[in-house]
């Protein structure tokens, strides 16, 4: 039985419909979350991707955070599910209280659609296992609020905790500090990323397949956990 990985759609998602085909590029079985709805629908993992959730009112993330779906996410994420947030997923999951930080308006205030190299700071997070220490992945980024921002005392513990995920490898695109890219929960169970691993997973329809092995590396671990 094939491993059942679930992607939220909220008014305003974008690249559900991306993130669920990775999901099964991967191998896993998606299944379809609506924000309205308080039910998981018995998944083994989890995938908040990208776009402009409920219009980036208030701020972006700000209310998605509220929908009945994400008080599931919330609680099986402290249980030990692992969650991925893609850009507007990253800011939710910031606004969740999933992870620390906040994404704000990029540096120049300009919206950023290019492909990004992203260096693999920690490979050991239930998102990242496929991945060598230190490598280097093409990924697009598609973003106006991707700023990662965060207290130098939060700063400092991710980085003294090895919780800064992904950094930008070929210069800092947006802004954000110490050029972080996506970073995780304090047992790796949980990573939020600006740059977009859904649209990098075979060379015909992105810059490369790099973004693959986000998938393939939880998927693996739920098997293995299976």
């Amino acid at each position: 039985m094939s491993a059942r990985i679930g992607v939220i759609t909220f008014p305003g998602t974008l690249d559900d419909i991306d993130a669920a085909r990775a999901v099964r590029i991967a191998g896993a079985e998606d299944v379809a979350l609506w924000h309205a709805d308080a039910d998981l629908k018995n998944v083994d993992a989890i995938v908040v991707p990208g776009g402009f959730s409920y219009g980036d009112y208030l701020r972006a993330g700000a209310i998605a955070r509220f929908a009945p779906v994400m008080g599931e996410v919330i609680r099986a994420a402290e249980q030990g599910m692992p969650v991925l947030g893609i850009c507007n997923g990253f800011q939710i999951l910031c606004e969740s209280g999933l992870l620390p930080g906040a994404l704000t308006r990029n540096e120049g205030l300009h919206f950023i659609c290019r492909d990004e190299w992203l260096r693999v700071e920690n490979n050991a997070t239930a998102w990242t296992t496929r991945y060598e220490q230190g490598a280097e992945i093409l990924i697009p980024l598609k973003s106006g609020e991707g700023r990662f921002q965060a207290s130098d005392e939060v700063l400092d513990e991710l980085e003294g905790e090895g919780r800064v995920v992904f950094r930008y490898a070929g210069g800092n695109p947006n802004g954000s500090q110490r050029g972080i890219a996506g970073i995780s929960s304090p047992n790796g169970r949980v990573v939020g990323l600006m740059p977009h691993p859904e649209h990098a997973t075979e060379p015909l329809t992105g810059p490369s397949d790099d973004g693959l092995g986000l998938f393939l590396s939880v998927l693996d671990g739920v098997l293995t956990a299976g």
